[in-house]
């Protein structure tokens, strides 16, 4: 287990840079979750970029509607959106306001709170899928649509934080195709937006995108 940094939390300049670069420079971060029961803590080990109107890929693509508003800035934010009927996921900001971009927060290693993780993530099998997925990172730090907007650069009593952490060696990252992802957003050749930490055990599966069927 790695020891959690200080408490200072990243500038909000640190996400004020395109996506790409964002992006894989959070790998190894730490974000921390602050409840009524204590903290809970998860060092990032894989993320993928989201570039609004320049990827089909992007919640953001067609333009800002009510769900997708938070990713239009300010950067720093918490963008959360609820998806399958089941499921919250997580994103930060990045980039200039009033163009949308973000970062989803695919999987970590919760360093501290472990035990509060494991009470809200009772179906996983060991301490590594306690966050190994966007929706189990999500629900291991009790995140759900009341977050969304959250300031993450923000001091104090914060419910989310962005903090320093330290960053992995540029040679440790790895991209390739992003997860589940239909269409051209999906073709890892033109965007290979996935980053993750090379052969960490907490980073989740690549699967590519199956439609759906629909019902007769």
């Amino acid at each position: 287990m790695i020891a959690p940094p200080d408490r200072t939390p990243l500038p909000r300049e640190f996400f004020d840079r395109p996506v790409l670069e964002v992006a894989p420079d959070l790998v190894g971060r730490i974000l921390v979750r602050t409840t009524p029961d204590g903290p809970i803590a998860v060092r990032l080990t894989e993320v993928e970029a989201y570039d609004g109107p320049n990827d089909p890929g992007s919640h953001a693509y067609r333009g800002r509607t009510a769900r997708n508003a938070v990713m239009f800035g300010p950067p720093g934010h918490v963008y959360v959106y609820f998806t399958y009927g089941m499921w919250h996921c997580m994103n930060l900001v990045c980039g200039p306001e009033g163009r949308a971009s973000a970062v989803l927060l695919r999987a970590g290693e919760v360093v501290e709170g472990i035990e509060l993780a494991r009470k809200r993530r009772v179906s996983a099998r060991n301490d590594k899928e306690l966050a190994k997925g966007p929706a189990r990172l999500a629900t291991a730090l009790e995140v759900d649509r009341a977050l969304d907007g959250t300031d993450a650069c923000a001091g104090g009593d914060t419910p989310l934080k962005m903090l320093t952490g330290t960053p992995v060696a540029p040679d440790q990252v790895r991209s390739g195709p992003r997860t589940g992802v239909a269409g051209e957003g999906g073709n890892g050749d033109v965007h290979p937006w996935r980053y993750w930490l090379a052969g960490d055990p907490t980073v989740s599966p690549y699967r590519a995108h199956v439609p759906r069927r629909r019902r007769s």
